[in-house]
């Protein structure tokens, strides 16, 4: 079996030396930076299975080196604070991060929770590959003929509703903020504002949902955006 790959992004030494050696003793390989922007450019390199993100970092936030790997990779980014309030972890899941660890934390709560984001990860991979279809609930989204049906039925939808859609369903159950969505979906460069996410939102409910105002698969999460729930 490969030996999987993380990478710790911690400037607390103690923190970072009980992550490294209860994950060695888990079988995997670890490295350790200290600083956001160095951990930034480590993290984009495609070497590594999973990160584990600090929030608080010199150089660069924890939140803002998560908003950025989430544009270079597609691998579980778990991270680690001391911060309890839930805004902070709406946000980090909002930027892309997978899961929280909150300090302090037991050793073997995390290796638990590194070997099930592995694991969910790599049945995600092998349903991609075998796979050209993404049902979720009643909905199936065809990626080779970029069709959807929602109970048996075909929904007919336009490019970037389809996108839109494909995104939320490949992430399903993650929460995306509008502003995420729109760099995600239409560019970082595309003109337009916000509410260009909600009115794509609400003709996918309109197509999709039997109840647009209470919609079942495409969530709102008040204060923190949008999700496909499972």
């Amino acid at each position: 079996m490969d030996v999987k790959n993380i990478l710790i992004i911690e400037d607390d030494e103690d923190i970072a030396a009980i992550e490294r050696d209860y994950l060695e003793l888990a079988g995997f390989s670890i490295n350790i930076v200290k600083d956001g922007k160095a951990g930034l450019e480590e993290g984009k390199s495609g070497r590594y299975d999973l990160i584990l993100l600090d929030v608080m970092l010199p150089s660069m936030d924890g939140f803002s080196i998560c908003r950025e790997l989430r544009t270079k990779v597609d691998i579980p980014i778990l991270m680690v604070t001391a911060k309890r309030e839930d805004i902070d972890k709406i946000r980090g899941l909002g930027l892309g991060a997978d899961d929280y660890i909150e300090k302090p934390f037991s050793p073997s709560v995390l290796v638990a929770r590194v070997r099930s984001h592995l694991a969910q990860c790599e049945r995600l991979k092998g349903q991609s590959e075998i796979r050209s279809e993404i049902c979720i609930k009643d909905v199936m989204l065809n990626t080779e003929t970029h069709r959807c049906y929602v109970k048996g039925k075909e929904i007919p939808l336009k490019n970037k509703e389809y996108e839109l859609l494909l995104f939320l369903m490949t992430n399903a159950d993650r929460v995306f903020s509008k502003e995420d969505l729109y760099e995600r979906i239409w560019g970082l460069d595309a003109m337009g504002d916000n509410a260009t996410v909600a009115v794509h939102i609400n003709r996918l409910r309109e197509k999709m949902e039997a109840d647009p105002s209470h919609p079942e698969y495409i969530q709102t999460v008040w204060g923190a955006g949008y999700r496909f729930g499972i």
